[in-house]
């Protein structure tokens, strides 16, 4: 009989093995679920946090390979807590968390190939008859901006977004109705440089597929047809938002316009500009802050009605009757506004919160906040990569976390003290909340627009109250009043207590140092501070404490993240150089406000923009623009092109082998070889625009590197 080898496993050697290891992880089980039972109250709130890391991951990674690998990852992670901690508190939460995230990819992966649809290949002249789906007036630039669904052109995508000059938008212009356009028609614009505004993403979960400017006057071929409750609603609250215009005026009647409309269209930029810089943007879109003063004051206003009959007081539940009647009008303002995604999803937390009030429970807790995030992402999983959904969860959560610290109840509690102690209370409060929102919305908002306010916290303790208590009180009185024709010293006292606001945002935007700007932010840095913030925020314990460490390192990359030495737009049509003294030189003088600014915020910059020709060291002739760049010891030559002329080609090919980069919006001849890389027409065409951060090891960002084989992305087939 054979011999067995003794150093050869054998058959026993499996259930062994696996009894070794249960026994050398008995105690770290042990204290596992020692932690998770402290923290069970707050195991359900990492259900939508499972669920967005699923959708995150999705956007965040480029392929189809990547996207099987996360499932397959989160599969793995299911079982192997099955394996382990079967039985276990620890072992059931991470399966449920790590079901949730394949949820939330295959979720999003499922909707975004469910809302597929053609999109605009090219620019073209199209004329076509229409039904207008939505209409947006935006008087502060005097146009008109429709959504239209084509019905005599099928080659044309299901929607159209036209923006129509004001003057060629006639009155019957309404949703519903029938029109006859004649447009210029583009594809949606991709992100232009990385970290840029993506609007081709928007578009595409929103079925646009292509946007344009109506040449000439829209004729409208038949009205819209009375009766159909959306028609009804936009009438009313483009009827409602003239109304305020025409009692208000400038950014004034542009703000209050959109309180009671959610229209932002006529706010003057540089007023919109002063209210994004002083961190008070948020008071100009319809979300939490204004329903819940919507409805706790018809709440407020139903039960001192109806307390006022002993009667009703005895025999029926008061706070159930105001809760309803605050639920109807919530709904109601919701639909008025124009029931956008972040509207909704303030609706729904609403509606949750009145829910607990008729219940009993607690008005708002972190698990009501859960509650609303999870039905959000289910509804509209697409809306986590946006800057709304994230505002606006992170301030409801900061808030709430804030507030059921034991500490902090503990400090903020009512109690028997003089009015002057209630009033600093108070007050402190105010401050604590403001910095704690804060501190939850700078990561975002930098990420997302490359800027924050530094002084929003403490305009923000003014500008809320004022606004909730003053500005929206006054105006609904306004408006009451306007039925018996008695509202024009309440739009008096409307405008008086608005400008106050304005002035308030005027003079923080102009304080020194009131914006923090920050380049393009690494999307592992910002992973790094939420995912630290939500460690922080969800759980009770000391453990909650190492949250401080990712958030610590996602800031820290980001701080140390330098800014792009060269900027090129996806057309190859702009280029912006770093320039001393944290100026940017940029290629074409006639650039406008839009990409300045977009050049701007990616390099994180407030200096100015001057022109190439201006730049140290540059040459610049009619068609060609020559520039060099020293970085660690190294000189860097960036040629551009500047026109769209024949350039001879000796001359060219000359300039081109000088060069190191060679930037052009046209395609270049062979003949043309720089040092390193040729990012004419056909190169942009595959990579989008691009960033260059110089040095010793050069660093190249692509649009298409950040966006992936996602559907946007040239229709999936960029490489």
């Amino acid at each position: 009989m054979p011999v067995q080898d003794a150093s050869a496993p054998s058959i026993a050697d499996g259930p062994l093995q696996t009894a070794r290891v249960r026994r050398r992880a008995a105690p770290i089980r042990a204290k596992l679920e020692t932690l998770f039972d402290a923290e069970r109250d707050q195991l359900p709130l990492w259900l939508p946090v499972g669920l967005g890391l699923g959708i995150a991951a999705w956007f965040a990674l480029p392929d189809s390979r990547a996207w099987i690998a996360f499932l397959l990852a989160a599969s793995a992670t299911m079982l192997g807590a099955a394996a382990l901690g079967g039985g276990t508190r620890w072992g059931r939460a991470l399966m449920v968390f790590a079901l949730a995230a394949m949820l939330g990819c295959a979720l999003i992966w499922t909707k975004a190939e469910r809302v597929a649809a053609p999109v605009v290949e090219r620019a073209h002249m199209a004329a076509f008859v229409g039904r207008i789906e939505s209409i947006q007036r935006l008087p502060a630039r005097q146009s008109v901006r429709l959504v239209v669904a084509p019905v005599d052109a099928p080659a044309l995508p299901p929607k159209l977004r036209i923006n129509v000059d004001q003057d060629k938008a006639g009155p019957a212009l309404a949703p519903g109705a029938t029109v006859r356009i004649r447009a210029w028609l583009m594809p949606p614009a991709p992100m232009a440089v990385p970290g840029a505004y993506d609007f081709a993403r928007v578009a595409w979960f929103q079925r646009i597929g292509g946007t344009g400017r109506a040449l000439g006057a829209v004729e409208v071929v038949a009205p819209a047809q009375p009766g159909g409750w959306r028609a009804r609603i936009s009438g009313w609250r483009q009827a409602l938002a003239d109304h305020i215009d025409g009692r208000l005026a400038g950014g004034e009647g542009g703000i209050a316009a959109a309180l009671a409309t959610g229209d932002q269209g006529a706010i003057p930029e540089a007023d919109a500009e002063a209210m994004r810089r002083s961190g008070l943007a948020h008071l100009l879109s319809v979300s939490g802050l204004h329903l819940t003063a919507v409805v706790g004051a018809v709440m407020l206003l139903t039960l001192k009605l109806l307390a006022l009959s002993p009667a009703l007081a005895l025999r029926f539940r008061l706070m159930l009757i105001a809760a309803g009647t605050g639920a109807v009008a919530g709904v109601a303002y919701t639909l008025l506004t124009g029931a956008e995604v972040p509207t909704i999803r303030s609706c729904i937390a609403a509606l949750l919160v009145l829910a607990g009030i008729a219940l009993g429970r607690e008005a708002l807790t972190l698990r009501l906040v859960a509650v609303g995030a999870l039905i959000v992402l289910l509804f509209w999983p697409e809306s986590l990569a946006g800057p709304s959904f994230q505002l606006s969860f992170a301030a409801i959560t900061a808030i709430v976390a804030l507030h059921e610290h034991p500490r902090v109840r503990a400090l903020l509690a009512r109690r028997d003290e003089g009015v002057a102690q209630k009033l600093a209370r108070g007050l402190g409060a105010l401050i604590l909340t403001g910095v704690a929102v804060e501190l939850a919305l700078v990561p975002i908002g930098l990420y997302h627009f490359h800027k924050a306010g530094l002084y929003g916290a403490l305009a923000n303790i003014v500008a809320i109250p004022l606004t909730t208590f003053v500005i929206m009180p006054l105006e609904a009185l306004a408006l009451l009043l306007d039925l018996a024709g008695l509202g024009a010293p309440a739009w008096w006292l409307t405008g008086q207590a608005l400008g106050l606001l304005l002035h308030l945002a005027h003079a923080t935007a102009a304080a020194p140092g009131a914006v923090a700007m920050l380049p393009t932010m690494p999307v592992a840095a910002f992973a790094l501070m939420v995912a630290g913030g939500l460690w922080l925020a969800l759980w009770r314990t000391g453990w909650r404490r190492w949250g401080l460490v990712p958030i610590a390192a996602g800031a820290l990359w980001a701080l140390a993240t330098p800014p792009p030495d060269l900027i090129v737009t996806g057309d190859g049509r702009h280029l912006a150089l770093s320039a001393p003294g944290g100026d940017m030189a940029i290629l074409r003088d006639r650039a406008g406000d839009y990409v300045r600014s977009m050049m701007a915020e990616v390099s994180g910059t407030e200096g100015a923009m001057v022109p190439l020709a201006a730049f140290p060291g540059a040459t610049c002739s009619r068609d060609l623009c020559a520039a060099d760049l020293v970085r660690d010891g190294r000189r860097w030559r960036i040629l551009a092109t500047r026109t769209g002329d024949f350039v001879d080609f000796a001359p060219l090919a000359r300039a081109c082998a000088a060069a190191d980069i060679v930037v052009s919006d046209r395609r270049l001849p062979r003949t043309c070889v720089p040092r390193w890389f040729k990012a004419d027409r056909a190169f942009l065409q595959r990579t989008g625009g691009l960033t260059i951060t110089f040095g010793t090891a050069p660093r190249v960002a692509t649009v298409a590197g950040r966006v992936g084989h996602h559907p946007w992305a040239a229709n999936g087939s960029r490489d």
